[in-house]
């Protein structure tokens, strides 16, 4: 196990530069420290997500889950040639996708965020998530990104569209659908 941090501040970044997880420093706007840093804001909105008390137990165990395997995915962007994303980690995801979407209507109109606290919630997680794919696809243009990593957040954004979908039912919850013909 590595070292644990007593003392918060350092002081190491205050001209600009953040080390990573292999010691090199690089520029604070990196690209690589963009990616992890907005997967760290991904894990930061599913906490926001489980905050709520009527995320459904099943529900509730699978984002803690996927707040572990997004701390990993920061760990593998910190480490250059670092990977901890794997096959089995998307493979999870569409098997609770799978069982979420197994009682869900069928799609007919396009769906806005909200509903309540706790869909609005992950559908912020999902947009969070969207940014967070792109960051790392602009990365992989640059340097080495294993393949699960962007699989991983792809299907991650539909998981949390689908959650969004089943925490809007909640207490007799709805969707909110976008009105097309509203004018």
């Amino acid at each position: 196990m590595g070292h644990r941090l007593s003392k918060i501040y350092t002081r190491t970044g205050d001209g600009g530069t953040t080390g990573l997880g292999d010691g090199s420093r690089v520029e604070k706007d990196d690209l690589r420290v963009e990616a992890y840093g907005t997967v760290d804001e991904l894990n930061s909105s599913v906490g926001m997500i489980l905050s709520e008390d009527t995320v459904p137990e099943n529900l509730r165990e699978w984002l803690l889950e996927i707040q572990h395997d997004l701390f990993d995915l920061g760990s593998e962007l910190c480490v250059p040639g670092y990977s901890a994303i794997k096959p089995e980690h998307i493979n999870s995801l569409e098997e609770y996708l799978d069982e979420m979407n197994q009682d869900l209507p069928m799609l007919k109109e396009f769906i806005l965020p909200g509903g309540n606290r706790a869909a609005s919630h992950c559908h912020l997680a999902r947009t969070i998530c969207r940014r967070a794919e792109r960051r790392v696809y602009t990365l992989s243009k640059q340097e080495t990104i294993h393949g699960s990593s962007l699989k991983y957040l792809n299907r991650l954004s539909d998981f949390l569209f689908v959650a969004a979908r089943v925490l809007a039912r909640v207490d007799d919850g709805k969707e909110v659908l976008w009105n097309r013909e509203r004018n």
